[in-house]
């Protein structure tokens, strides 16, 4: 049976009963779920104090789960960056811990990357994913646990996914690249530029999400990419969802698909969307740090590692 350890690496669990409902919910798809003794400690909007959330993620590389999932998202582990031993980090990835997480998660996989390379794993959190009630987030047929989401994640988890697939728009058809699949929340990928944390990756697939920004705040953040010499350097950039913003008076016929066409304007890397990753119920796993291999037929995109 495989360990899982829900741990708490930035915002804080604001209640037990979503963290509690994740625990059965895993438990039941087979895994023996523990809690980390700091998972549900508070600090202001953090998950405990720094000192608290660098222990927790240090002690949870030393036990070296087979699985490590961060409880939730927000903000926190930016400011850890500087501290992380990311030898220890390495070294349970070596030893077969899955690291699993999204959205603030993201600068930990990337810091790892730029520190001592390693695959983690881009996924569900407790939480959000596995510890909602049915109807939650204002739509009311959305199950408690999506089946995508749910089966995505076993399977990675298990060694058998091999590949994920998706639908894009037309204009792609033949294209087929490989190289190292990267990224995650664009706020979080952008804020690491210039940083000893940023993961100087060329020839790769970069896959990027946000939530609560709006289309012109996510071109800023891409353009930033773009003048960084960042996008030009990928063989593929790989849209999910971006949600959870409001539209302006403004706007005026500005919107996400404008703001992609112009970005397709400024860099001649292929830039795809349509990726079900996200602050979304839907959401594939995918394997931070591996090489892959990204095909389109028609519409149909399949990235295999």
């Amino acid at each position: 049976m495989s360990t899982l350890t829900l741990f708490t690496p930035s915002g804080v669990v604001a209640a037990a009963k979503p963290l509690r409902l994740a625990q059965q919910r895993l438990a039941k798809l087979g895994f023996e779920v523990m809690l980390d003794e700091a998972a549900l400690a508070r600090h202001q909007r953090f998950g405990g104090d720094d000192d608290t959330r660098l222990a927790a993620l240090h002690r949870v590389a030393k036990q070296s789960p087979s699985i490590a999932m961060a409880t939730r998202g927000g903000y926190g582990l930016t400011r850890l960056l500087d501290r992380i031993d990311w030898k220890a980090i390495a070294t349970s990835v070596e030893r077969g811990t899955r690291w699993v997480g999204h959205s603030d998660f993201s600068v930990l996989q990337l810091g790892l990357l730029a520190h001592a390379r390693g695959t983690t794993w881009a996924g569900p959190m407790a939480c959000f994913d596995f510890g909602r009630e049915a109807g939650e987030h204002g739509e009311k047929a959305l199950p408690a646990v999506d089946e995508v989401t749910r089966d995505c994640f076993v399977e990675a988890m298990s060694g058998e996914l091999e590949a994920v697939g998706f639908r894009t728009e037309a204009g792609f058809d033949g294209l087929d690249v490989k190289g190292l699949l990267w990224g995650g929340n664009l706020c979080m990928v952008s804020s690491l530029l210039g940083t000893p944390h940023w993961p100087r990756i060329k020839g790769g697939v970069l896959f990027l999400e946000d939530v609560n920004e709006h289309p012109y705040r996510i071109e800023r953040s891409l353009l930033q990419l773009q003048q960084a010499g960042v996008l030009d350097a990928q063989k593929a950039v790989v849209l999910g969802a971006f949600t959870d913003f409001r539209k302006s008076p403004l706007d005026r016929g500005y919107s996400l698909k404008t703001m992609v066409a112009q970005l397709r304007s400024v860099t001649r890397t292929p830039i795809l969307t349509g990726l079900p990753f996200g602050h979304v119920p839907t959401k594939v796993t995918l394997p931070v740090g591996a090489r892959v291999q990204l095909v389109v037929q028609a519409r149909d995109v399949l990235i295999g590692w």
